[in-house]
């Protein structure tokens, strides 16, 4: 297999060669400013695994090669790392902006920015290949409707990898909320009927709400990776994922059997509405929200809470269920709020890894 490249941008030296010697099962490539990196990198930006970035250079700086790299569009494809012991909160944040994958400060431990290093190239990797993978699935599958009943499982396994290759900090979160889901929907259709949900029904919905999160995949880098909380701008933009997961929905509707796009696109629009119509981006109200949207919606924010992310600690699942049933994550119908009650001990089987699947 061809070795990996990574691009070394230091002014010093003594650090260029540090940085080849610890990777030096790689192949890597030196440059002693921001001016010339730009310049190896524009002859060819498909060999480029990694960039490893100094910020105070001459010629052009760390920050100015990122916003270089943003205008060529590299930064969709080549990671970059900022090494640097110049690193105060502004330069942080304007490099997160700008699409930086990390920041190491000096001195850093050789052990760690290898490992970084590593698991960012295989992220890259896996992106770029899984968004190639589905482009090309996705046209094959145009050509054999005769298929689409047994392809829906496989089209929607596909996209919601996609969307945690890209997201850090989705992990099992799409395998989580499906089986919170498939819990919570059972319960709703034995105790309200009048939703009508069969047992194809309740399987369509747990399989679709593997996509809730699909619009993510076109959500820039810098905010979907972005360590900490959000701007408000930025949340506003990240809110857009639910109307641009319809786009990626409708591009798939001649290859989707009816039933599952059209609960695929109300899960993907409808699971941040919220019953008093303080929710996004539609402001419905009570059951004007679909059921399947409704159901993903507490099962998304159940996961959400019983579970770390890089702004917050995990919350017990007493606390999770107390919040939720309370109204302190937003306003549920009373009727979910019922189910939820009933699948709490379920739930909680399911945070603690005890949890086994009916047959």
């Amino acid at each position: 297999m061809k070795k990996q490249t990574i691009l070394i941008v230091d002014d010093v030296d003594i650090n260029r060669e540090i940085l080849c010697e610890m990777f030096h099962e790689y192949h890597t490539i030196q440059a002693e400013n921001g001016r010339e990196a730009v310049d190896i990198i524009a002859a060819d930006p498909d060999a480029i695994s990694v960039v490893l970035l100094d910020v105070v250079m001459p010629v052009m700086n760390g920050v100015e090669v990122l916003e270089e790299m943003n205008r060529q569009g590299w930064m969709e494809s080549i990671p970059v790392l900022l090494i640097t012991g110049e690193a105060t909160s502004q330069i942080e944040r304007e490099a997160y902006c700008l699409g930086t994958s990390d920041i190491i400060k000096k001195p850093f431990d050789a052990f760690i920015v290898k490992q970084r290093t590593k698991n960012v190239i295989e992220l890259y990797y896996n992106k770029r290949h899984l968004e190639e993978m589905v482009a090309l699935q996705t046209k094959v599958l145009r050509k054999q409707k005769e298929e689409l009943l047994s392809m829906n499982d496989r089209i929607i396994d596909v996209m919601s990898n996609v969307v945690e290759f890209r997201n850090l900090e989705s992990g099992d979160h799409v395998k989580r909320v499906k089986t919170f889901t498939n819990i919570l929907a059972q319960y709703v259709a034995s105790e309200y009927p009048e939703y009508n949900l069969d047992a194809y029904a309740v399987k369509v919905i747990t399989s679709a709400a593997a996509l809730h999160d699909v619009g993510k995949i076109v959500i820039p880098d810098a905010i979907l990776l972005k360590p900490g909380r959000l701007t408000k701008e930025e949340f506003e933009t990240m809110k857009t994922h639910t109307t641009r997961g319809c786009d990626v929905i409708d591009m798939l509707a001649d290859i989707q059997q009816g039933q599952y796009g059209k609960i695929s696109y109300d899960i993907c629009r409808y699971h941040h509405e919220r019953y008093d119509g303080r929710g996004y981006p539609d402001g419905l109200k009570g059951e004007e929200i679909p059921i399947s949207a409704q159901i993903v919606s507490v099962a998304d924010v159940y996961d959400a809470l019983v579970n770390e992310r890089c702004y917050k600690a995990a919350f017990t699942t007493e606390e999770a269920f107390r919040m939720i049933t309370n109204g302190e994550c937003g306003t549920f119908s009373p009727k979910l709020m019922k189910c939820l009650t009933l699948a709490k001990e379920k739930f909680e089987s399911v945070v603690n890894g005890t949890y086994v699947e009916s047959a």
